[in-house]
């Protein structure tokens, strides 16, 4: 069977092909709604498949969105590429995902990779790009939306919650429960001092404590992001003679490690301790008790970070601070702070 072409399509729709290009690809130019009802049955009557490849060298830019993700086995960051993919079917786009395991040299490997690839645009959650990923960034001219994290390396267009603000709201809820003080579960020494989520939970953590009149001395702990390294963090933390009568975790997966390691001690939660993360991922409904926790609004900012990257006013003139696009957090209480 012959391989059926837009030149096929254009003489069964009684229209060019130029028209018939401006219909598959939505633009440049309008088509009256007639003449595209036309052309779309003839592309239905005749199985056409448009050839990807060839629009791509032509028009230098692919269907397909690079994103890339410290690590998608992290419920958080599977739950943001999940949402981001949604948000670019709306547009017609495909999403290509890279780990890049928190490191650098991954990193740039992905962004070379994918920017080779002509992506439409690259959506980066990074945990702060080295130099060399600014530089790559800077060379290929790419069009590039950081989501969840602003770091100082790349001044491009970001999409993040109030990170500061949620802390604050979870710390002083626990506070609220009568509690002393609230020890922290913040990130490693690694962690970027400036644009990082978790430095910016720990700073929420630590400006609720000290609004409260409470001391921050001796009451922050470091530990990794991963559930299975935050909960031995927990169980030596738990079972020494200091133990916090609550905890605010950095993220939810370091609280669900903190949970499971009560469990293993005997420690009741809420009754001999509070629990309280940061992200509000599926399973923090289904632990036990289920995780009080804060909640941003993920599939409103993957839409704003597709629509940022596919648009032509991404790289909009202003300040840093007018090129943040923020979205509010917001408490999610359940039964781990000690509410009914």
């Amino acid at each position: 069977m012959a391989k059926v072409t837009r030149d096929d399509v254009a003489r069964l729709a009684g229209t060019s092909t130029a028209v018939v290009s401006y219909v598959i690809n939505n633009g440049p130019r309008p088509v009256a709604p007639a003449t595209r009802e036309r052309v779309l049955a003839a592309i239905k009557e005749l199985g056409y498949r448009p050839d990807r490849v060839a629009q791509a060298m032509a028009s230098r830019r692919t269907d397909l969105i690079g994103m890339i993700v410290p690590d998608a086995r992290q419920p958080f960051f599977a739950e943001m590429a999940h949402a981001v993919e949604q948000a670019a079917a709306e547009r017609g786009k495909m999403v290509l995902v890279g780990n890049s395991d928190y490191r650098d040299e991954r990193e740039v490997h992905y962004l070379r990779a994918f920017l080779g690839m002509r992506v439409s645009g690259l959506i980066l959650v990074s945990q702060g790009p080295s130099e060399r990923a600014a530089a790559e960034i800077e060379a290929w001219d790419a069009r590039v939306v950081l989501l969840h994290e602003r770091p100082e390396a790349i001044d491009d267009v970001a999409v993040v919650t109030d990170d500061i603000g949620g802390a604050q709201l979870a710390t002083r809820h626990l506070l609220e429960h009568g509690h002393p003080y609230v020890a922290c579960l913040g990130g490693v020494e690694s962690t970027p001092a400036v644009g990082d989520p978790v430095t910016d939970h720990v700073e929420g953590w630590r400006r609720a404590m000290l609004e409260s009149g409470r001391s921050v001395e001796g009451r922050l702990f470091q530990a990794p992001f991963n559930r299975y390294d935050a909960y031995l963090v927990a169980l030596k933390l738990l079972s020494g003679p200091e133990r916090p009568p609550a905890i605010f975790c950095a993220t939810d997966d370091q609280a669900i490690g903190v949970l499971r390691a009560a469990r293993e001690l005997r420690i009741d939660v809420p009754g001999e301790l509070a629990v309280a993360g940061f992200d509000n991922v599926k399973e923090a409904a289904l632990t036990d008790p289920p995780l009080t926790t804060v909640s941003s609004d993920r599939p409103a900012m993957a839409r704003a970070a597709v629509d940022l990257v596919l648009d032509d006013g991404l790289r909009v003139a202003g300040s840093r601070r007018e090129r943040v696009k923020q979205f509010p957090s917001g408490l999610v209480i359940r039964r781990s702070c000690g509410c009914a």
